[in-house]
């Protein structure tokens, strides 16, 4: 009996030992972080009691700074940015943003990355340098459109923060909301009003880690959440009427993502 104890308690000693040297060796233990984006950042959505960055706070002590609101697009993330710094200046490690899902469902066109003229500059290579013509292409600001709001944004925040790590992740699939007879909103095997899937805005994501230098975290691919069939609908808010919130179950599953996700990307440099 008694050794039967002493091997129950090492084995939950070493349990704790490993648990606890997680927390210690994950990079983003201990942290502060803030969380920009939509309902499924913000706290006080009922589609959950628990979001993924609560899981995150509790499994590697985060401290979670969160400004997502409900129901916003990419055009809101600046001022989540202001209020940020306004609250905690610079007294932040990291910001990781999740927005997204609103534009697709309000039809924002997609738009460009940039607008291109031909400018006469100078060059010169195994020959003197001379005025030469090219064609040259700047970042489009244009917040009507989808990449012209992310380039705003990131705009502003990589000239706000220049030391510190940005990670955008993807949308997550979805599928209906039919919240009321004013907000029912269709499954993503439709196109939004402007004609565009959901993969669209997706991968527009995707492509701003390349034009911007940020990591970008493809959550509708890895979380492994597809509420298009009934058998996911266990991790959204309510099977029959709401498959665009996660639920505590599937904030869990994002969390434990993005948990293996984020190890591998440095929070502070």
């Amino acid at each position: 009996m008694k050794q039967r104890l002493t091997i129950a308690l090492l084995a939950v000693m070493l349990t704790l030992s490993i648990e606890a040297q997680a927390v210690l060796s994950h990079p983003w233990a201990h942290k502060r972080v803030a969380y920009f984006g939509d309902s499924i950042t913000d706290p006080q959505n009922d589609g959950s009691k628990l979001k993924y960055w609560n899981f995150l706070q509790d499994w590697l002590d985060i401290t979670p700074l969160v400004y997502g609101k409900s129901g916003r697009q990419w055009d809101d993330i600046p001022r989540q940015a202001d209020l940020l710094q306004k609250e905690h200046g610079d007294a932040v490690d990291a910001i990781v943003i999740f927005i997204g899902t609103n534009d697709y469902n309000n039809g924002v066109p997609i738009g460009e990355w940039f607008e291109e003229k031909e400018e006469q500059v100078v060059y010169g290579h195994g020959e003197p340098k001379k005025p030469v013509v090219r064609k040259r292409r700047s970042i489009l600001m244009d917040k009507g459109t989808y990449r012209g709001r992310i380039n705003i944004a990131l705009d502003k925040l990589k000239r706000m923060y220049p030391e510190r790590q940005i990670i955008l992740l993807t949308p997550i699939h979805r599928a209906q909301f039919y919240r009321s007879e004013t907000n029912w909103q269709i499954t993503e095997d439709y196109t939004n009003s402007g004609g565009i899937y959901l993969e669209e805005y997706i991968n527009a994501v995707k492509e701003a880690g390349n034009i911007w230098a940020v990591p970008v975290i493809d959550l509708n691919a890895v979380c492994g959440l597809y509420p298009m069939m009934d058998e996911y609908g266990q991790y959204f808010h309510d099977k029959d009427t709401d498959r665009l919130h996660p639920n505590d179950k599937g904030h869990e599953r994002m969390a434990r993502t993005l948990y293996y996700q984020l190890g591998t990307l440095p929070c502070t440099f």
